[in-house]
Order: C-alpha cells, then structure tokens, then sequence
C-alpha cells in the first residue's frame, strides 16, 4: 500500500523554467520537442504526442524521452504540468503592450489609468457603517497591532503604525510569520489587529489572526470580499484588485487598499477631533521649527 501511494506523488517543479534551462543540454531531436512546447504552451498542454512529435518533426519516442529528461514521469506528466503552468500564469507567458485608444502607449497613461479604474472601484465599495465601527475599535483599543506579509500588504501595514502615531494611538507592526503568530497569543480582548491582505488567502497571516481571536482579538480586515479572511473579520473593509495583463507594472491595488486605510483613518481623526487637531498642531509646530517647513507643507517629507 505505501508504494502504492507513493507511485501517485509527483514532483512539483516549475516546467517552463525546467525546459529552458535544460533543453541545451538535451539530443537534438529533444530540443526540437522544448521548442515546439515553449512556442505555444497552452497548444502542448492539450495536443497528443503524436501532434507534438510531428510539429516537432522527431518519433513520438522522442517526446517520450524529453518528457523523462525534464523530469517528468511520461508524457502525460508532462502534459498535467504544462496545463497547470498555462492556467497559473498564462498572462505571463503572452505579454504584450497595451495600446490605450490605438494611440502608441506611454507608460505614464497605463498606469495612472489603472490607478484610477481600481480607485473608482473600490470607492464603491466603502460602507460609512463598516468605517465608522472600524475607527470606533481603533479609538478604544488598548493596543492595535498591523499585520501584513508579501508586497503592498507589508507596506500598508507600515503606513498605518505611521498613521496611528500621529493619532496619538499605541500601534506596533509585524510581518514575520512566526514572530506574527507568537505576538497573536499574547494579546487580549482589549486589543485590536488591523490587518492588510489583497488576496486575503494568505495561511500564514490566516493562522495569526485565527490565533488572535481565540483570545478574544478584534479583527478589522482590508482585504478581498469572499476571502477567508473576510470571513473571519469583526469588520471587514472590502477591497477588489483589478490586475491586467500588462505585468511589468506594479499591482494597482495597494493604491485601493491605501485609500481604504487614508480614509479609516481621516474616521478616527475625526472621533477624537479635538485630540486630534492638537497632536497634528504640535507636529506641524515641532516640524517648522526643525526643518522650517511652510505652512501647506505635509506633516512629514
């Protein structure tokens, strides 16, 4: 029985990089086989060994040893992990410029479009009740604690211990996984965590908030609506990405989740307005005295 089971146990690899990186080193007849697959990988995915063996101009016993050379147990390996590397990232393996209106594309349009359209989305999405009842925890607790992890996330959640500080709020961020989860078991229901998750599938943050309120932690969450993490949100602040196929620009969803996170904000100032107009009075104060700022300058550089 254990062989059994460990004959149905394939090796995961990335076959697109495996084929590129091995195929100089393989028989003629074989690199043959590695061209005519990176040519077209959604085509190879579904064609029979005897179309690849013919467009190759090689035998189908061809195919069957370049197929073993990669790694690959038999062709039909092969064929499962050309399917799932097409389905995975197949925008990634066809990337073209956009040409916005048939004009020749600039850079600058694509992505202060993309910015826009994602802004606009999302915009739609804030519910006044779901912010106001963020800010209100945020306001009462304890302590608030930011977590995100990977890209945008890591950052928004560097941004809001900024943000918190300025408000006169007690704030701390964490983003290493295991650090993340000890300080989830040390908190309590007086606490709050304020995390960022564009996916909201993460299973290393959904451990460390799941950990968080076992003890009693309120969850406020910007995060994908639908996602596990909305789904075990105290409140939820939805966010929808908007990715293209243009992929050498970076993801406009942290423009979203930062708009979220400026306006959750401007929320809990205005809770505590006075407070808040004389912490944000004393920065401005204690910035123009040191950096001689003027009077429309930003609180900070």
């Amino acid at each position: 029985m254990a062989r059994a089971i460990a004959n149905t146990v394939t090796e995961t690899f990335d076959i697109v990089s495996r084929i590129s990186e091995r195929s100089g080193h393989l028989r003629l007849a074989e690199q043959k086989v590695a061209q005519t697959i990176l040519a077209d990988l959604p085509f190879a995915a579904a064609a029979s060994i005897g179309t690849l063996a013919t467009l190759a101009g090689v035998s189908q016993a061809s195919v069957t040893r370049f197929a073993r050379a990669i790694g690959c147990r038999d062709v039909r390996d092969m064929k499962m992990k050309l399917g799932q590397a097409t389905a995975i990232g197949e925008r990634f393996l066809r990337a073209e410029l956009p040409a916005p209106e048939g004009r020749v594309p600039q850079i600058a349009d694509i992505i202060y479009a993309d910015i826009g359209k994602v802004l606009e989305v999302n915009r739609t999405l804030l519910n006044q009740d779901a912010l106001q009842h963020a800010a209100r925890l945020l306001l009462d607790a304890r302590m608030i604690y930011a977590f995100g992890m990977g890209g945008g996330s890591t950052m928004l959640s560097d941004e809001a211990r900024y943000r918190l500080v300025r408000l006169g709020r007690p704030a701390a961020t964490y983003h290493d996984a295991l650090l993340q989860r000890m300080v989830a078991a040390t908190l309590d229901k007086n606490d709050v965590v304020l995390v960022f998750s564009t996916t909201g599938n993460v299973p290393e943050l959904l451990a460390s908030c799941r950990v968080a309120k076992e003890y009693g932690v309120r969850l406020v969450a910007i995060t994908a609506l639908g996602s596990q993490l909305a789904k075990i949100a105290d409140v939820l602040l939805p966010l929808k990405s908007l990715e293209t196929d243009f992929i050498f620009k970076p993801s406009s969803s942290r423009y979203a989740m930062m708009m979220v996170l400026d306006v959750l904000m401007a929320e809990l100032a205005l809770l505590q307005k006075d407070h808040s107009q004389e912490l944000l009075r004393r920065l401005k104060f204690t910035l123009d005295t040191h950096l001689g700022s003027g009077n429309r300058e930003p609180l900070g550089d």
